[in-house]
């Protein structure tokens, strides 16, 4: 009876251990899945899953996991290859425009020239109004074709303060047009980034032209000793909706016409290549966006 026992107990013991084993090896399996979906989705590669285990069920799963990798990678390079068309298009759109374009501003500038009565004068005025409009959607088009273009950025130690200021005393006029009287804030040591100096001057300069279109007659600029940015300003006309698609390419709101949508969607895309942060919000009037980049 007692060996009856102890054949049974071992038997459980070999049970138990084999159980450990095979949830051991699942659990491995699990993990390499796991890891390896992280690292697909990560990097820009088109390779699969490829787990050690022969056990039937993970190997169903890796390969499940693969059908729907083999789809995501589909759809990345129509978007790609659509993202590029779109970008070769609005180039060669813009750049077809710029033509005729020059030649219109050109035989507005000889009819300024000429005398005309009141109303032709109103007329042409007009016109002048509406193609320097189409001119200036037509260059801020250019910029964002080539800003969204692959090209290398060249990052080398920037100071921020620097950089800030210089960019505030660019729009001192744009500000006193419309009396805005900014509050700024830096700090007096500067603060050191390895950035692109021509991207963190465009990034600074679109943020602030976007204050200038949208405020209400305020402008708030406060930079800490971390090198975080808060931009801010009263803009009764947006709301938490709008504020949140700022960031959105061609997206404008209605109270600013001669806007192109592209200025903060710029802003965005080099703050997010140099593996910066930037952000919106909106609350009791205010739009405030927040940059940041880290040491």
């Amino acid at each position: 009876m007692t060996g009856i026992l102890l054949c049974a107990i071992g038997f459980l013991i070999f049970l138990i251990l084999l159980l450990l084993i095979k949830i051991s090896l699942l659990r491995k399996s699990a993990g390499e899945i796991c890891d390896s979906l992280i690292q697909k989705l990560s990097e820009d590669t088109n390779t699969l899953i490829d787990i050690s285990s022969r056990d039937p069920a993970m190997r169903k799963l890796a390969a499940q996991i693969n059908v729907q990798l083999e789809r995501l990678y589909k759809a990345r390079r129509l978007y790609q290859q659509g993202d590029q068309e779109l970008k070769e298009a609005i180039t060669n759109i813009s750049h077809d425009i710029r033509t005729p374009l020059a030649a219109i501003c050109g035989y507005l500038d000889l009819l300024d020239r000429e005398e005309k009565n009141e109303t032709m004068q109103h007329y042409l005025s007009q016109i002048r109004n509406r193609t320097d409009a189409l001119t200036s959607l037509t260059e801020e088009l250019f910029r964002y074709s080539i800003v969204s273009s692959a090209r290398e950025l060249r990052p080398e130690r920037v100071n921020m303060v620097q950089i800030l200021e210089e960019n505030l005393l660019l729009f001192y006029e744009p500000l006193q047009e419309k009396n805005i009287r900014p509050a700024v804030r830096l700090p007096e040591a500067p603060v050191w980034r390895t950035l692109d100096p021509g991207a963190l001057n465009r990034i600074f300069s679109n943020i602030i032209s976007n204050a200038v279109k949208y405020s209400d007659g305020d402008l708030t600029v406060n930079m800490d000793e971390d090198g975080t940015i808060l931009f801010s300003n009263t803009a009764r006309n947006l709301t938490p909706v709008t504020a949140g698609r700022l960031f959105d390419r061609f997206y404008t709101v209605e109270a600013s016409r001669n806007s192109t949508g592209l200025g903060l969607s710029i802003a965005r895309l080099l703050t997010e290549r140099m593996g910066g942060r930037i952000e919106a919000s909106f609350s009791e009037g205010k739009l405030s966006i927040t940059l940041r980049f880290e040491k």
